[in-house]
């Protein structure tokens, strides 16, 4: 039986604080020492992938006692009661199970009288004979053409890891002759987003996604209406160029306002939909269902791994603790993401939501407010554009800011040019080991504008190439260290309160149900 407990409960937790000054990490990255850490502090995280940290503030005795927290916590025990169907998310008394759209893990998991790995699956396969459907020309628009363009309407979780996933694969999928349909994604309430897509598209041959799970999401809705009235001007039937993606139980599940409708349900929360219909939709679409399935093996071997009890072989709960040592002892309140791959342009986006939705928390499971900090601020941009943007802050700033790197070993297209005696992929490999020993060891100056302290801790996650299996694996270790990181924190990583009270004062605007501050700012934007 797994007990919930504050960290600062925790017995393991009281030691790690006795180790914050146990590493000179500028000393254990110099020299043969640093050569050995690079060496040994590696951990495989699925699809060939491997995290590693060695530039990370840790020993053999933070993590002996780190370990000792995993256990403590019942971190393993804790993931399985998830998988197998426990009622996790308390705030909203749900069961959790986005990992079932990618595999069994444990026994199964029925819910509402109905077996969930079955649903997700059957899910999936209607998706992939619509996508196929379209792709061979037996789905067409209203004038018996085929469709070349998909476009996504969705907000938060329904567009952020969709969007990621798309871009992240775009590249991959044309150079490897799987690239069906080009696609957009609609989010943003302004007009001028719809605009912009509906302006670079040819809406005669675009099928829309609409994507809301309650089939009520205002913003979501009010683009719909903007797709809609695009279509209608251009003589198009939108009945035949749109489908959905929700809830059974929502007003858009049998709506003879759409081609077909695929369903998701209330066990999968926005920021962990990516494998669900949310992301297959669209991505089996732009790309092809097969290449979406290979998506969701990747993230399956992830899952699998992070079922490991043995802390230095579980790459997502390794990550994790970490993490925790970092905000809790070390005191470090913010974490960079920084991809070298432009295809992960938008993943620092998609894990600012992941991360900063689940456990920007001050309350514990029960409702108790917490005497400790919680999830870091996220941020992060791809590539060498970082360097000549905000590294100048994390290098020499006053805040140390650990880092997290990603980075592959082969470029997505295959194609590449030697200039100055090396390949672009090279230069861009160099950049990212540079950096991390950069960071790590720093450089003494005389002249101390351009001293360099170091001592400051990064990660990377190493794979040979940007492909669906290991953007799947990528993904589902992102959403685990999540996981462990909430149970940890004794919070719920799986509502979003937060996000709410915005939501009713705004319709208390559009109503004009206004006083005080309310009034005045809408006074000024004369609504």
């Amino acid at each position: 039986m797994t007990e919930w407990k504050n960290l600062d409960t925790l017995d393991s937790y009281k030691k790690l604080q006795g180790l914050k000054n146990a590493v000179d990490l500028k000393q254990e990255m110099s020299g043969e020492n640093g050569a050995d850490r690079v060496r040994q502090y590696s951990v495989k995280m699925g699809a060939g992938m491997n995290y590693n940290y060695a530039a990370k503030q840790v020993n053999a005795d933070v993590l002996q006692t780190l370990e000792e927290l995993a256990s403590e916590a019942q971190l393993v025990e804790k993931y399985k009661e998830l998988y197998e169907g426990a009622v996790i998310n308390t705030g909203e008394k749900r069961l959790v199970l986005h990992q079932l759209t990618r595999g069994q893990l444990g026994a199964d998991v029925v819910a509402d009288g109905v077996n969930k790995r079955e649903f997700y699956v059957e899910q999936q396969n209607r998706i992939a004979d619509f996508a196929n459907k379209v792709h061979n020309g037996e789905i067409v628009n209203g004038a018996g053409e085929k469709f070349t363009t998909v476009v996504q309407i969705g907000i938060g979780g329904s567009d952020l890891g969709p969007r990621a996933m798309y871009l992240a694969l775009e590249n991959w999928a044309k150079a490897n002759n799987t690239f069906k349909m080009n696609a957009e994604f609609i989010s943003n309430v302004d007009p001028d987003d719809a605009s912009a897509v509906l302006n670079k598209v040819d809406v005669a041959h675009s099928i829309f996604v609409l994507v809301s799970k309650s089939g009520t999401t205002l913003e979501t809705l009010t683009n719909e209406s903007f797709v809609k009235d695009a279509l209608a001007k251009a003589g198009l039937d939108a009945s035949k160029h749109m489908i959905a993606v929700t809830s059974e139980t929502s007003p858009l599940a049998k709506s003879d306002d759409y081609l077909a409708a695929f369903y998701m349900d209330d066990y999968i929360g926005g920021r962990y939909s990516s494998t669900s219909a949310v992301g297959g939709a669209v991505l089996s679409l732009a790309f092809g269902a097969d290449v979406f399935a290979r998506f969701l093996n990747g993230a399956a071997e992830a899952d699998k791994l992070s079922t490991n009890a043995k802390l230095t072989e579980n790459a997502a709960m390794l990550d994790a603790l970490i993490g925790v040592y970092e905000r809790n002892v070390l005191g470090y309140e913010s974490t960079a993401v920084l991809p070298y791959s432009q295809g992960l342009s938008r993943f620092p986006a998609h894990l600012q939501q992941l991360d900063m939705e689940s456990n920007g928390k001050s309350v514990n499971r029960f409702g108790d407010f917490v005497d400790y900090k919680t999830g870091p601020v996220i941020f992060g941009e791809p590539g060498t554009n970082g360097q000549h943007s905000f590294y100048q802050l994390l290098h020499q700033g006053t805040d140390i800011i650990p880092l997290q790197f990603v980075g592959f070993k082969n470029n997505q297209i295959g194609n590449d040019v030697v200039i100055q005696d090396s390949t672009s992929q090279q230069k861009l490999c160099a950049n990212v080991v540079a950096q991390i020993v950069a960071f790590a060891c720093g450089k003494e100056d005389e002249n101390n504008n351009k001293k360099f302290e170091g001592g400051r801790p990064s990660s990377i996650i190493v794979g040979d190439k940007l492909t669906p299996e290991s953007l799947g694996a990528l993904l589902a270790h992102f959403e685990n260290k999540v996981m462990f990181q909430g149970f940890v924190w004794n919070v719920n990583s799986f509502d979003q309160e937060g996000v709410q009270l915005g939501k009713v004062l705004a319709k208390r605007v559009l109503a004009h149900d206004t006083e005080g501050a309310l009034k005045e700012y809408s006074d000024i934007f004369n609504i």
